[in-house]
């Protein structure tokens, strides 16, 4: 993670209250799906028999650390969605620090994009900074949570984590429907059926509401 000066002020509230919204629970559910969902895809049952990265303890740096280079990330989306991230480089054994964080960047990049065609909204998505720099784990948490919603949506048959989104319910009318409704006056026009002005006598007097008793 590259070292940032530290905001003052606004700044630093801001980025205070955003540090407060990150959940080590939620930091656990997601890890654990995570390896789970890379395990579902090599076919293994048992975690020793996995060729699979975990973080080194838990905590939001090491959170970032595993996911920061993009692999991870990339791998997790090859697996909802086969040859999604089939680009994705390894950036490990680049010598050139610049190449290298170019090149990390760029995975987390092509996942973003992948997870985005896969139905995860734009809305939903972190940016590339938020997770390379750490600007907002809590957003990074919110994505998965939404990719795994739309796992369930798409019928991944491995192990999933958030909330099945819900289909589409779209419905369409027809001209002469649509010319049938511009025809009814709705209640929020008000109602002819009470006050008025008849009977008025001179210009500006009160209207007289009286209730009939029988």
């Amino acid at each position: 993670m590259s070292y940032r000066v530290k905001g003052m002020g606004m700044d630093r509230e801001i980025e205070m209250k955003t540090e407060q919204k990150y959940s080590l629970d939620d930091e656990n559910e997601i890890v654990e799906w995570i390896v789970s969902v890379l395990m579902y895809g090599q076919g293994k049952q048992d975690f020793e028999d996995c060729d699979i990265e975990v973080p080194e303890c838990q905590g939001k740096q090491a959170f970032q650390r595993w996911l920061s280079d993009g692999k991870i990330l990339c791998q997790l989306m090859n697996v909802l969605d086969p040859g999604s991230c089939c680009k994705y480089q390894e950036a490990s054994h680049v010598k050139f620090e610049a190449m290298r964080r170019s090149k990390e960047m760029n995975n987390i990049f092509i996942f973003l994009t992948s997870a985005e065609k896969y139905g995860v909204s734009k809305l939903d998505l972190f940016q590339t900074i938020d997770l390379y720099e750490a600007r907002d784990l809590a957003q990074v948490q919110v994505t998965l949570y939404k990719l795994g919603s739309c796992a369930q949506s798409n019928n991944f048959q491995g192990p999933v984590i958030g909330v099945r989104v819900a289909a589409k319910n779209e419905r369409k009318f027809d001209d002469k429907l649509k010319r049938e409704g511009r025809n009814v006056i709705g209640l929020q026009m008000g109602t002819n059926q009470v006050a008025s002005q008849r009977g008025m006598t001179p210009y500006g007097l009160g209207r007289q509401m009286v209730t009939k008793i029988n």
